[in-house]
């Protein structure tokens, strides 16, 4: 297909999709929020509860994080580093995994993360939120609204290559073999 006319069709695409953003955006505003317990979790620095989390903001995003084992979740996490400032000027942001405290300290220093973690470790937060089952644990995003007292949850999504939240995918699918079989490394050569 010649250069400008696949332009022109990408284009058209690309406003469905935006469109279809749209509607989902209408889909979320109306979705009724669903209360949730006051989890515990495990910090290098004690236990803290899920209302704890929010600081002084009305809203909190939880990243759900497979762990260091996952070299998928550290490529998102990788990408949050980046927006954290921008993100917690609207609201907190906190990644938790299973991993327990010390272990989740030293993968942090080594990628030089910014943003709070906490594990939820044998806790049923994972379960509870729809990101732990039979097989295993699964990576997504809560977002938690603290009003009157109480906390609910607004709004989750997963993560998987191609999603929204990391943006290396779709720099990928600018080229044309698209991402010629990569895969995300701790490290690289």
């Amino acid at each position: 297909m010649e250069y400008r006319d696949a332009g022109s069709r990408l284009a058209r695409y690309r406003n469905e999709i935006a469109a279809l953003r749209k509607k989902m955006r209408e889909i979320q505003e109306s979705r009724e929020p669903e209360e949730v317990d006051d989890y515990e979790f495990a910090t290098s620095k004690g236990p803290v509860r899920l209302s704890q989390l929010f600081g002084g903001k009305d809203y909190l995003f939880i990243i759900h994080n497979m762990g260091a084992g996952c070299p998928y979740c550290t490529l998102w996490a990788d990408g949050f580093n980046g927006f954290l400032p921008h993100i917690e000027n609207r609201a907190a942001f906190v990644l938790a995994s299973p991993d327990d405290p010390e272990k989740q300290e030293k993968f942090k220093a080594s990628r030089d993360w910014r943003f709070r973690m906490v594990s939820y470790g044998k806790s049923p937060f994972a379960a509870d939120m729809g990101y732990r089952g039979e097989d295993g644990h699964h990576p997504g995003v809560s977002v938690f609204h603290k009003r009157g007292g109480k906390i609910y949850r607004v709004s989750d999504t997963s993560f998987s290559p191609g999603d929204d939240f990391c943006a290396i995918w779709h720099f990928f699918d600018l080229i044309p073999e698209g991402t010629g079989g990569w895969a995300p490394k701790y490290k690289y050569a």
